[in-house]
Parts: structure tokens; C-alpha cells; sequence
């Protein structure tokens, strides 16, 4: 889970809420975000059932000045998730294969076409849409967190 920018006073809401869905304590590392002066970001670890994710995504989503995304890797019971939230392009969700791909249902596939076809659109934002373009876009700018930020490393290779 990333927490990209929140302001200071929003900061321990977001532990609250993040401590109801998981039913633990959960104390974050806030570091000042470069990208929006006078906001915190975080990174945070969980593990928990298939659709927690989406929990605590539901449980932070209502906050205007948040922007975050949480993740859950595919099980065998379950597919992977991704949320994303901006203020300005509220919540996006898909569902994520095992190496990480946005797998797209066919039905909302058929209903960008139409959309297409029908409105002032044209087929490729709509597949942007789909891929979460529009979110990625606003989010890359928050995702470098700049000095002093933690540092993960990668232990899988695909």
C-alpha cells in the first residue's frame, strides 16, 4: 500500500482507518512528499484474506486531499487487485494477473467499442481508461519519493 500524499492532519485518519480493516495497530513512517509541499507519504506492507484490498481502498477513498494505492498479489484462490485514488479522478480499480498485467473483462471491453462508436470518444482513450492511464499519469509524479525515502528491493525477477 502506498499513500502518496496526504496532508499532515489526515496522516493518523489514515492509520485509524487502515487499523480497522486489518484489526491491528498499524503505525506508518511519514516522509515529507517533494511532489505536493506540505504532504506525507507512506509505504506500508499487509497481508490479509482475498478482498482486503479492497477494504481498506473503500476505507480511505471518502478523504479529497488523499491519493494511494493498494495492491494485493494474485493467490490461488484470487486474482490480484489494484486500486488507485486521486483526488481529481476519484478511485480506479482492476484486477491484475500473476505477472502483474491489467486483465481487462471482455464485457468492459465491448462497452469501450460502443462508447467509441456511439460518443465523442475515440477507442484508444478508452483503452487508456481500462489500463488506468489516466491515474497512472497523475500518480508517477508522487510514486518518486524523493531523499530519504525507503528503499525495497526486489527479490523475485519475472
Amino acid at each position: 500500500m502506498y499513500v502518496h500524499s496526504a496532508p499532515r492532519a489526515l496522516c493518523p485518519h489514515v492509520e485509524w482507518a487502515i487499523a480497522g480493516v486489518l484489526g491491528t495497530r498499524v503505525s506508518l513512517d511519514w516522509i515529507r512528499q517533494p511532489a505536493a509541499p506540505g504532504t506525507w507519504r507512506s509505504e506500508f506492507s499487509w497481508q490479509g484474506q482475498a478482498g482486503t484490498a479492497s477494504q481498506l481502498a473503500s476505507a480511505l477513498r471518502g478523504w479529497q486531499m488523499l491519493r494511494f494505492e493498494v495492491t494485493s498479489e494474485p493467490c490461488p484462490t484470487a486474482e490480484g487487485e489494484r486500486y488507485s485514488c486521486t483526488p481529481g479522478l476519484g478511485i480506479f480499480h482492476a484486477v491484475t494477473g500473476i505477472h502483474g498485467d491489467i486483465l481487462v473483462p471482455e464485457d468492459r471491453l465491448r462497452a469501450a467499442l460502443v462508447r467509441s462508436r456511439t460518443e465523442e470518444t475515440d477507442l484508444e482513450s478508452e483503452i487508456a481508461k481500462l489500463l488506468g492511464k489516466p491515474w497512472d499519469d497523475e500518480l508517477e509524479p508522487f510514486r518518486h519519493a524523493g531523499e530519504g525515502a525507503p528503499v525495497r528491493w526486489l527479490h523475485q525477477v519475472v
